[in-house]
């Protein structure tokens, strides 16, 4: 009798045990349940700051905000059309577009942010007033920079393009040039590096940043108003439909909030311009 009162008691024991250690399993995984996983790769700067900066408003909603940072424009397209990442904030869109074509991905933008303006620098030479005849400007060698680098000299007088051209503008479409200014052609994230040995050099705002310039020591920069901040403000990007999943407009929404147009102001002083 002793035995099976015994033998009850702890099959009775093992029983309660396992339930509680159950309950607080399935407690803790309906916890973990509730927590979505939201994947996004971006450059480093200024994109993952902004990202980090949000995260811990999408914590608040449940959201569990995941950055991966990148150096190239390929990667986190190809990731977010596989579905590795579920979205990615880098690029504008009319890079985007071109992407798409030449790919055959499927993204889209999602909401838009921000924009860079590209910085004229001082070099060799201080000031405008003091460029000297045959200067030499940097700037960048893809064709959409360098365009807006030459729109940049024209808004400054520097130089005069062809009536209408635009975006499309390369050095063969300047009609007046009476500084006879000579251009040194580099990749994008070089011409920071080259500002020593030219008069000006035309940097984008995220690699100023990246080498220490202060777009407010810059001689001249982009208009808010001009054709590039209206066509190249940098997006969000998504696989085409997931624009609609929850978490990635709970993402857009703390990315245009009024905390994050704060913070970009305060942080980047102008070298990243809310368009939100």
């Amino acid at each position: 009798m002793k035995k099976k009162l015994v033998l009850v008691l702890v099959l009775v024991a093992a029983v309660f045990a396992f339930t509680a250690c159950g309950g607080n399993g399935d407690s803790k995984q309906g916890e973990e349940s509730d927590v979505v996983v939201l994947k996004v790769g971006a450059s480093t700067v200024p994109h993952a700051e902004i990202l980090e900066f949000v995260k811990p408003m999408l914590a608040e909603e449940g959201i569990d905000l995941q950055i991966a940072e990148y150096t190239d424009y390929v990667i986190p397209n190809i990731a977010v059309d596989s579905r590795e990442l579920d979205a990615n904030y880098f690029q504008h869109l009319p890079y985007l577009v071109s992407f798409n074509e030449s790919n055959d991905t499927n993204l889209v933008s999602a909401v838009a942010v921000h924009y860079e303006p590209m910085g004229l620098f001082a070099g060799k030479t201080a000031t405008l007033d003091e460029l000297a005849d045959g200067a030499a400007i940097a700037v960048p060698n893809d064709p959409t920079n360098e365009a807006r680098a030459l729109l940049l000299l024209e808004q400054e007088g520097l130089i005069k393009l062809k009536d209408g051209i635009g975006l499309d503008a390369t050095p063969n479409d300047i009609i007046e040039n009476p500084k006879n200014i000579t251009f040194f052609e580099a990749e994008a994230a070089a011409v920071a590096r080259a500002v020593q040995d030219v008069d000006f050099a035309i940097i984008n705002g995220n690699y100023a940043i990246e080498a220490g310039f202060n777009v407010s020591d810059a001689l001249a920069v982009e208009s808010a108003d001009s054709e590039a901040a209206q066509t190249f403000a940098n997006i969000v990007a998504v696989y085409d439909g997931d624009q609609e999943r929850p978490e990635i407009q709970m993402l857009t929404q703390a990315l245009t909030s009024e905390e994050t147009r704060a913070f970009i102001e305060e942080k980047y002083e102008g070298a990243v311009v809310p368009v939100f």
